[in-house]
């Protein structure tokens, strides 16, 4: 990890970039695999699992018997502790929906908004050496909640051809039946597309490495939304010597181990907080099993002295990091200054895990800079949001006459005519 001693402002903008790493000819990849899947549907899929997954595939589905095997394969304790996350994913989620309101604009005229869910969603699940079971919560929750009516799922099948059994599990937990063995660029093809087994979707949420990614930006391209543009995981940690070192560099981990482009960066006013964390580090980093992940990420990660506590969240604003923790005694003085993040921890206890699995947001949140313009996945993410509108006689005429000034100063006749042709048969009665 980089140490930087209070940059000058004119260097933050150089600071706050992430990591380019090499990506030689990733367009071209996926361009062909989407274009593959697209014309070739189940056989493309079939090859690419051959392929990229090492197994030869009799099914794309996942049938009953393999969920309820998949069900005895799970400890009780681990089925507790996603049955306490889930509930409280729920009550969060469940929270975010809107009541319905009738607005009385001018009288005679009513306008309200109504959200429907989005019909046809997809969800991809990695599965890799870290199998996210923990984000169907974050996904399949809030879409059943939003009431979409057909919910698919789409994770890669080990070499013996079996879907990691949490998964299943959890996907089996939150109402999801429509399960397929299918990964990478070509899981996202399938559904943007559509098979012989796999249904199109009109929405694709989900993490995914950079092909998955390409993927999903390119297939958005072509018409089919997705959750939110991805980058690489990434945390920032403001601390002050109020700070619990042995903490925040376990929080740094946490993310770092999440992949070899993960960034960490840590921002304080208190040289010995920086100085006892890096120590920290290097002491814990010693004991992971996924070491040399995290020191791969620690390479292009930085530790930052700044002035002032206040100039740590102007640096962490600009650099609006997919997580935020503020370690400190006062976290909660400085809400109100936050512009820019997918999600806040307040506090020394505030773990960036907890938003990760059990506290209840969730955790498919804006990266690389996209804190800035974008939110993380809510319950909105899943639904359409429609207005209506209701103008009886008295309405058209309260309104009427400045919508035909309007639409003759902007030259549309026909608008101002739909209006005129109205107002004289009201006023012919």
């Amino acid at each position: 990890m980089r140490v930087y001693k209070n940059p000058n402002k004119s260097d933050w903008n150089t600071l706050v970039k992430r990591p380019i790493l090499e990506q030689q000819d990733l367009d071209d990849i996926v361009i062909d695999i989407l274009k593959d899947v697209k014309n070739n549907k189940d056989q493309a899929l079939f090859k690419y699992a051959e392929k990229f997954d090492k197994t030869k595939l009799d099914t794309i589905q996942i049938d009953a018997n393999e969920i309820e095997t998949a069900k005895n394969q799970i400890p009780q304790d681990l089925k507790n502790a996603i049955n306490l996350a889930k509930q409280n994913i729920e009550t969060f989620h469940k929270s975010q929906k809107e009541k319905e309101q009738i607005i009385e604009t001018t009288k005679g005229v009513k306008c309200w908004r109504r959200s429907v869910g989005i019909e046809k969603v997809g969800l991809y699940i990695p599965g890799g050496s870290a199998p996210l079971f923990s984000t169907i919560l974050m996904l399949g929750i809030p879409a059943q909640l939003a009431g979409c009516k057909e919910i698919i799922l789409c994770s890669p099948p080990n070499k013996e051809g079996h879907i990691n059994p949490a998964i299943l599990y959890t996907a089996n937990l939150v109402g999801i039946s429509k399960i397929y063995k299918v990964g990478g660029a070509q899981a996202i093809a399938a559904m943007a597309y559509g098979t012989q087994t796999i249904p199109q979707v009109y929405k694709i949420f989900g993490p995914g490495n950079q092909f998955v990614t390409k993927a999903k930006e390119l297939i958005q391209q072509q018409g089919v939304s997705i959750d939110m543009p991805a980058g690489p995981s990434e945390v920032l940690v403001i601390a002050d010597k109020t700070s619990n070192p042995e903490f925040v560099a376990a929080d740094l981990l946490s993310q770092a181990e999440h992949g070899a482009d993960s960034q960490v960066i840590i921002v304080s006013d208190d040289e010995n907080i920086i100085n006892q964390t890096i120590a920290e580090l290097d002491k814990q980093l010693s004991q992971l099993p996924r070491k040399a992940i995290a020191s791969k990420a620690l390479k292009i990660s930085r530790a930052i002295q700044l002035n002032s506590i206040n100039e740590c969240i102007e640096f962490s604003n600009l650099y609006a990091p997919e997580h935020l923790i503020i370690a400190t005694d006062n976290a909660s003085d400085y809400i109100e200054h936050i512009t820019n993040a997918g999600s806040v921890f307040l506090g020394k206890y505030s773990c960036e895990s907890a938003g990760d699995y059990a506290s209840g947001t969730n955790h498919t949140l804006p990266t690389n800079g996209y804190a800035r313009n974008y939110s993380g996945v809510s319950l909105d993410s899943f639904v359409k949001k429609i207005t209506f509108q209701n103008l009886n006689k008295e309405g058209i005429k309260n309104i009427g006459p400045a919508i035909e000034l309007m639409a003759k100063a902007e030259g549309l006749d026909a608008h101002k005519n739909a209006v005129t042709l109205r107002l004289k048969q009201i006023n012919n009665v």
